[in-house]
C-alpha cells in the first residue's frame, strides 16, 4: 500500500504534526501533597507525547537528529561473503591430509575488484582483505602462514573450513531494523546506515525550547548593578542545557515582575518554541507570575516534589505549549532540569524517556540524611570514590562548576559513611 507514491507520502509527512497535549496532562491526582521523585517522573512519562513534526534529511546531515521511523537495512552488510585477511583462498573440500602444495590459479580478488571465473577445485588465489569471496573459494588462509614458491603455494595441515572469512548478511540481512524510531543518531548510527543503503533518514524536527528568566533584580552580565540586583546566571546556564541536549534554543531574555510583559513574552515563545523554560515565579507568593498566569489559563499543577534542592515546580500549557516553571535559585533550577525536564523534553522532542545512568561507588564523605526527600548532592569522582561540594547551599553556584554529576540519596533516612556505597550520576549521562 503507498508503493510508487512513497516521495508524495514523505512530502505529506513532512506536514504532519502529532495532536496537541490536553490541558490536564500536569493535573495531579485528588488528595496528592507531596509528590515523591519517582511518581513525579511516573506521571510526566506516562502523560507526555512528541510534539515536533517530522521531515527527512540526507544522512550527512541526521547526526543528533530523532529518528521518526524505524529504519531498514537496504542490503545486506556484507552483502556477499568476502575475506577478512590478506592470503589466499580455495575450497577446504578440496583438501587431503596433511600438509599441503596447492597451485595458484593466474589472477586476484581485491575488494572492488571481483575476480571473473572460478577457481578449479584443488587451485588456490591470491586474495587480499575485503575482496568477495568468487566461485570456487570458501576458505582463506593467512599470507603468513603460506610458504610461496613458483606458482604454488604450501602450508601446514589444520586449518579450519571457512577460516578468515565473513559470511554474507552475518552482521545485518536485508530488510532487518536496524535502528528503531525515537533513536537520536550517533557518528556510529550513521556508518551503519551507510553500510546497508540507507541515505536518507525520516527525522523529527528539532525541538525547539524558549527559555525566559523572571524578575526585577535580574541584570545581564556586564550591566551596571545596583544594591539589591543580582546578574542572571539561569539564563546562559539552562540555555546551555538546551543546546548540549541537542534542541534549538529561542532565547526570550529576561521579563521583570509584571504580569503583563509576562503573558506578552509567553505569547510570544509559542509562535517560536515549543516548550518553555522558565526560572523564578513558580510558587505561590505575590510576585510568583509564572504561576498566576498558568492558573489564570486554566492549565496549571504545582507539583511539590519531595526532592532537594527543587521542591516547586509549576508544570502547565500556555495555548498548548507546555511550559516548565523552574525554581529560580541557579542550584536548585539545574537540578529540577536534569531530573524532570530533561527526560521529560525528550519525549516531547519525539525521542525516548532518558533513564540516567548512576553507578554505585563508596562515599569519601560523611552524611546524616533525614527521611521523606531525595537528595541530590553537586558531587565528583577522585580516587574511585564520590567527593560533595564542600556546602549544600543552594545559593553556593561555584559547586555546580565545582561538581561533575550528581550523589542521589535515597527517599528514606540515611547515615552516610566514608565507604559507604551511593550512587552517582555523572552529568554526562543525562545528555
Amino acid at each position: 500500500m503507498g508503493q510508487g507514491f512513497e516521495d508524495k507520502l514523505n512530502q505529506a509527512a513532512e506536514g504532519l504534526r502529532p495532536p496537541p497535549l490536553r490541558d490536564d496532562c500536569f493535573a495531579l491526582p485528588a488528595g496528592v501533597d507531596w509528590t515523591p521523585v519517582d511518581e513525579a517522573l511516573d506521571m510526566l512519562r506516562g502523560r507526555l507525547h512528541p510534539v515536533v513534526g517530522q521531515e527527512t534529511l540526507p544522512l550527512s546531515k541526521a547526526l543528533g537528529r530523532v529518528s521518526a521511523n524505524d529504519l531498514k537495512a537496504l542490503r545486506a552488510n556484507p552483502p556477499q561473503a568476502n575475506t577478512a585477511v590478506d592470503g589466499y583462498g580455495f575450497a577446504h573440500a578440496s583438501l587431503g591430509d596433511g600438509d599441503q602444495v596447492m597451485p595458484l590459479t593466474k589472477g586476484r580478488a581485491a575488494a572492488g575488484i571481483a575476480f571473473d571465473g572460478t577457481v578449479p577445485e584443488g587451485h588456490a588465489l591470491r586474495i587480499l582483505t575485503g575482496a568477495a569471496l568468487p566461485e570456487g573459494v570458501d576458505t582463506v588462509i593467512l599470507q603468513e602462514d603460506v610458504t610461496l614458491g613458483d606458482g604454488a603455494i604450501a602450508f601446514r595441515a589444520g586449518i579450519k573450513p571457512g577460516a578468515n572469512t565473513r559470511k554474507a548478511g552475518e552482521d545485518v540481512q536485508a530488510g532487518e531494523v536496524i535502528l528503531r524510531e525515537g533513536r537520536v543518531l550517533t557518528p556510529a548510527d550513521m556508518a551503519l546506515c551507510a553500510a546497508v543503503g540507507v541515505h536518507e533518514v525520516p527525522v523529527r524536527k528539532r525541538l525547539k525550547v524558549a527559555v525566559i528568566s523572571t524578575g526585577d533584580e535580574l541584570r545581564e552580565p556586564g550591566q551596571v548593578v545596583e544594591k539589591g540586583q543580582i546578574f542572571d546566571a539561569n539564563r546562559p546556564m539552562l540555555g546551555g542545557l538546551v543546546e548540549r541536549f541537542g534542541y534549538d534554543l529561542v532565547d526570550m531574555g529576561r521579563v521583570p515582575d509584571d504580569r503583563d510583559a509576562l503573558r506578552q513574552t509567553f505569547d510570544q515563545a509559542i509562535e517560536k518554541a515549543d516548550i518553555i523554560l522558565t526560572s523564578g515565579g513558580a510558587s505561590a507568593g505575590d510576585e510568583d507570575h509564572v504561576s498566576a498566569l498558568l492558573n489564570e489559563a486554566g492549565a496549571m499543577a504545582e507539583w511539590r516534589i519531595a526532592v532537594k534542592p527543587g521542591r516547586p515546580l509549576a508544570l502547565g500549557l500556555w495555548n498548548g505549549t507546555p511550559v516548565f516553571g523552574l525554581p529560580g535559585n541557579p542550584v536548585a533550577a539545574m537540578v529540577c532540569t536534569l531530573v524532570f525536564a530533561r527526560p521529560a523534553m525528550s519525549l516531547l522532542a519525539g525521542g525516548k524517556w532518558q533513564e540516567p545512568q548512576g553507578f554505585n561507588i563508596p562515599a569519601a564523605f560523611e552524611k546524616k540524611k533525614k527521611p521523606g526527600r531525595r537528595e541530590y548532592l553537586r558531587a565528583r569522582v577522585r580516587d574511585g570514590k564520590a567527593e560533595v561540594f564542600k556546602s549544600e547551599g543552594s545559593g553556593r553556584i561555584s559547586g555546580l562548576s565545582w561538581a561533575e554529576g550528581l550523589v542521589e540519596l535515597p527517599d528514606q533516612a540515611a547515615h552516610i559513611t566514608p565507604g559507604t556505597p551511593v550512587r552517582y550520576i555523572p552529568f554526562s549521562s543525562f545528555e
